[in-house]
């Protein structure tokens, strides 16, 4: 990498971009998740019900979505320095007011201004690496953006209940919370000589009218709605199912919530390897990004097979395994909106395919809380897991019969 290549930011600076986005990204999902972990303390301390903690979910998936609507905007105006500082400040400073909460309401209040400050993350993550980095070095930044989430949710079972146990939940909402503002130094000191590179313009207008009425866009949109519910259901209720199912108390509950999302990151380090291989046989893209998808939905069906096992590792690599293949489906979804949509579109196209995310996020947590208080337990959440992949590849040869590359 020349000095040329980056107009002048010095090859320490590339990599101290590169390793703020990646362990940006990895607290954000620390401070997200840490609430899942503590959910058996925090029952037996408040008393709440199953559907309580639901709609603690459905709150930050909620507030996310709607924030992800001003997101764009609020990073284009303030520049990815000020915007992502910012952000860290709100997230980190709700993390800590968890440990003030004392009802279902603080807890509430505090999660809505979680997600607002969260979900600045990745869009302003991915627009840092392309303002900033060149061609060689974004490629690499985007990948390991994808992967922090995995890494994040891999540590924070492993550390957590531990610690929890030893200091008390208070103060495990207090220390995930600091760990952001450790973050914003490295991050005001690191990024002060940052140059762009390029012409890309950090702005684009966007014909909302013309992009709302494209087949492309909906087909974007109803394949995350379809399958994020998958990835935010596990995210939020795996710890519980843990507890519940095999009677894992908070201390053990770390080690398979590890596993799960070890297997995650391995499908999101992976997930690009099958579509350029089938392309490469000669497969069309159509038939190359749709047998890809295929595989992935197919690999899911292994998950509900967990609710059969009496091992909570067997039960473990099953989930695993179906956020192993979520990633690769994901990845799938990505690429094909790429080749689809038109290039100054395909940010606003994934904004509005991650608020129905969110949106699907919200339902299906909503859902596990009514399906648990009702006695129905954990199967009609895991159906909904297994079958949502091949519904949502139905969805996209439905409404596209035949992916072609986009024309500018």
């Amino acid at each position: 990498m020349s000095n040329g290549a980056v107009k002048g930011m010095s090859r320490g600076a590339v990599y101290a971009l590169v390793a703020l986005l990646f362990l940006g990204n990895a607290l954000n999902y620390v401070d997200r998740q840490v609430l899942a972990l503590l959910k058996p303390t925090l029952e037996a301390e408040f008393g709440w019900t199953d559907a309580d903690y639901a709609h603690l979910g459905s709150s930050f998936q909620i507030a996310a979505a709607g924030t992800l609507l001003f997101v764009g905007w609020f990073v284009d105006r303030l520049g990815v320095r000020l915007a992502y500082g910012i952000a860290v400040v709100v997230w980190s400073a709700a993390g800590m007011a968890h440990a003030l909460a004392q009802t279902v309401q603080q807890f509430v209040a505090a999660r809505i201004v979680l997600a607002a400050g969260e979900s600045v993350s990745t869009p302003a993550g991915l627009k840092a690496a392309a303002t900033y980095l060149p061609l060689a070095q974004r490629n690499m930044a985007i990948g390991l953006i994808n992967t922090a989430p995995n890494i994040g949710a891999i540590l924070t079972p492993i550390l957590i209940p531990p610690f929890a146990l030893a200091f008390g939940w208070k103060a495990a909402f207090v220390v995930t919370g600091a760990l952001g503002f450790l973050w914003l130094i490295g991050w005001w000191l690191g990024t002060r000589n940052l140059q762009p590179v390029g012409n890309v313009p950090e702005r684009a207008r966007v014909p909302w009218g013309e992009l709302l009425r494209d087949r492309r866009t909906w087909t974007v949109i109803g394949a995350k709605f379809c399958t994020d519910a998958v990835w935010w259901f596990v995210l939020f209720w795996m710890p519980d199912f843990f507890n519940r199912q095999f009677g894992l108390g908070q201390g053990a509950l770390g080690w398979p919530i590890a596993i799960i999302f070890t297997l995650a990151a391995l499908g999101a380090l992976t997930s690009g390897g099958l579509y350029p291989i089938l392309l490469g046989k000669g497969f069309s893209v159509n038939r190359a990004r749709k047998s890809s998808m295929l595989f992935y939905a197919l690999v899911v069906l292994a998950m509900p097979l967990s609710l059969q096992t009496q091992s909570p590792w067997i039960a473990a690599i099953l989930i695993g395994l179906g956020l192993f293949a979520h990633q690769g489906f994901s990845t799938n979804v990505f690429g094909m909106t790429a080749d689809v949509i038109p290039a100054t579109r395909v940010a606003s196209v994934i904004a509005l395919g991650a608020i129905a995310g969110n949106l699907s996020g919200t339902g299906i947590i909503e859902f596990a809380g009514w399906s648990l208080t009702n006695g129905l337990g954990y199967v009609p959440m895991f159906a909904i897991c297994g079958s949502a992949y091949l519904v949502a590849l139905a969805f996209i040869h439905l409404m596209l019969p035949k992916l072609e590359l986009a024309a500018e």
